[in-house]
């Protein structure tokens, strides 16, 4: 699956010769696989499985395995600074954190006295506070009539809702400095980009957008994530598209699937994307290393 070359920046990431890794197929359960994680003192990838109502493990030499099960359809999956797991649970439509002992924390389920839609991305700063985003409305069966983007303090005492005109909110990623926070619209086909105050809420006069990844193939703006260097990775039309930090089109991995719906970095060294398809999970070795993911 070659690499579409639209810059000499993007040799840099990757070459027009380098392929793609498929590690197994055949996932979904009727819906999507969704929110890769790795986890790095284990080795080993976390990955959604929405319609089988599983999280999915991919270890070397072992391929893939059920990690856990009711997953309450979890889609988003990440790790707080302190390395506990961060999911967005769709079907239970709350985002959750995974204790050390076992037990579950609700980080949220409402938003003033209404349940939320259906949690679908997830971002925890360094800080610890936690970012999600909650598509879905407007539908009869919801008590919400937006999709919102949401804020949760470290201490889980206040959840701010952050901004309400998206159609469909959906995949999430700071900056390297956390300056920052960049969100898809699938259902537009763009990236917005949005200026982070120092209390942690957006600066919403610096909405702008980002970047288009419309196109004649198929794949619409899902799942996101940023290299040390600021370069900005997303899924698009004909695979995953390429930006640098000012919103340039550097390049297209075109891995051959229909639907890029998420991605994670991995591997000691960070420089493995990880990514999901509509019921696949693969990987690309690339050139520079993503941000690391907290572990314990």
């Amino acid at each position: 699956m070659p690499v579409e070359q639209h810059s000499e920046a993007m040799e840099r990431i990757a070459s027009q010769s380098q392929e793609v890794e498929w590690l197994g197929s055949g996932y979904g359960g009727g819906a999507v696989v969704e929110g890769p994680v790795w986890w790095k003192e284990g080795g080993y990838l976390l990955f959604s499985d929405i319609g089988s109502n599983q999280i999915l493990k991919w270890a070397p030499g072992e391929g893939v395995t059920v990690f856990q099960e009711p997953s309450n359809n979890s889609n988003g999956l990440t790790r707080d600074p302190q390395g506990r797991l961060i999911a967005c649970e769709h079907g239970a439509r709350r985002v959750t954190r995974q204790e050390p002992d076992g037990s579950t924390t609700v980080v949220a389920n409402s938003y003033q006295g209404r349940r939320l839609n259906r949690p679908n991305d997830v971002v925890v700063k360094s800080d610890g506070c936690v970012y999600f985003s909650d598509p879905g409305a407007p539908e009869p069966n919801l008590e919400l009539d937006f999709s919102g983007v949401y804020r949760v303090s470290q201490d889980l005492g206040t959840l701010t809702l952050l901004v309400r005109d998206f159609v469909m909110p959906n995949g999430l990623a700071f900056s390297p400095d956390e300056g920052v926070l960049y969100v898809n619209d699938s259902r537009r086909g763009l990236i917005r980009a949005f200026d982070v105050l120092p209390n942690g809420v957006l600066a919403l006069w610096t909405d702008r957008v980002f970047a288009d990844v419309r196109g004649e193939r198929p794949g619409v703006a899902d799942g996101m994530k940023v290299d040390v260097e600021g370069n900005l990775y997303c899924g698009g039309s004909g695979g995953i598209w390429v930006f640098d930090p000012s919103g340039n089109h550097l390049g297209t991995i075109d891995h051959g699937a229909t639907a890029t719906t998420n991605m994670a970095w991995g591997d000691d060294d960070w420089r493995t994307l990880y990514f999901t398809t509509r019921d696949s999970l693969g990987r690309v070795r690339l050139g520079i290393p993503g941000i690391p993911v907290p572990a314990t």
